[in-house]
């Protein structure tokens, strides 16, 4: 009986302990597809979970840095989404390449033509970015995330290193160290390293099967061998007991 009554103890205090981490986690974040180092390009999605039992999410605004400007903003085509970009102009002109940019993306917004993300599910809204900036490990981006019952959670609090999160964190992009070199891969690079990969891939077959080849050869060789000094032997014998009985 004390048993039973401990496991149920247990059990409600894990249904609890869950109940309670959930939220912390069902907010709008943002994570790269690999990384995203300062200096370079990456390609990150915005994770958009909905929270509601009785609506779909049917608009994601996310509001860009005007801090460390993004000359380049890219968004993937979404199926039963349109997206707007809007651009802003600077303050100070960007240089990118040699040129000057005297304007950058400010505001990228989805918004459905469809069923949005619906109760019980979460979307991934993928950017392609750069140049990020190297004077800084982070980029915050503020969120507003609007349902179809026109309810707008805005996820616009900045974390604090020390503090606890807060109740609608917004949006927070950690950025990783320059390589060593200062190289920062564009996609010139990224297509002739995967050229490169696939021919030392194919060179690795290719030596595999040579091996392989010339290892069956040394294996038949081998066997064809023991086969003729068996044959020899008993031969030998054959002949040994003809002389015997002669």
């Amino acid at each position: 009986m004390k048993a039973s009554r401990i496991a149920a103890a247990g059990a409600a205090a894990g249904v609890t302990v869950l109940a309670l981490s959930v939220p912390a986690f069902a907010h709008v974040s943002v994570q790269p597809e690999g990384a995203a180092a300062k200096g370079g390009y990456a390609v990150v999605d915005f994770k958009v979970p909905n929270e509601r039992d009785n609506a779909s999410t049917t608009k994601l605004e996310v509001t860009f840095p005007t801090d460390h400007p993004l000359a380049s903003v890219m968004p993937e085509p979404m199926p039963g989404w349109k997206i707007d970009v809007t651009k802003s102009k600077l303050d100070k002109p960007l240089e990118l390449h040699g040129e000057k940019i005297s304007e950058a993306v400010t505001k990228v917004t989805w918004t459905a033509d469809g069923k949005g993300i619906e109760p019980g599910y979460f979307e991934k809204f993928p950017l392609s970015i750069g140049q990020l900036p190297e004077d800084t490990d982070q980029l915050v981006f503020k969120a507003l995330q609007t349902y179809s019952n026109k309810e707008v959670v805005r996820w616009i609090e900045v974390p604090q290193e020390g503090q606890e999160e807060p109740d609608n964190p917004a949006p927070v992009l950690e950025l990783s160290a320059a390589s060593e070199d200062g190289h920062h891969a564009s996609s010139g690079d990224e297509a002739s390293d995967a050229k490169s990969a696939e021919k030392a891939s194919a060179d690795t077959a290719a030596d595999s099967t040579s091996s392989s080849g010339t290892d069956t050869t040394a294996r038949v060789l081998g066997i064809v061998g023991i086969v003729v000094g068996a044959a020899g032997v008993a031969y030998g014998v054959l002949a040994g007991r003809r002389r015997t009985n002669a």
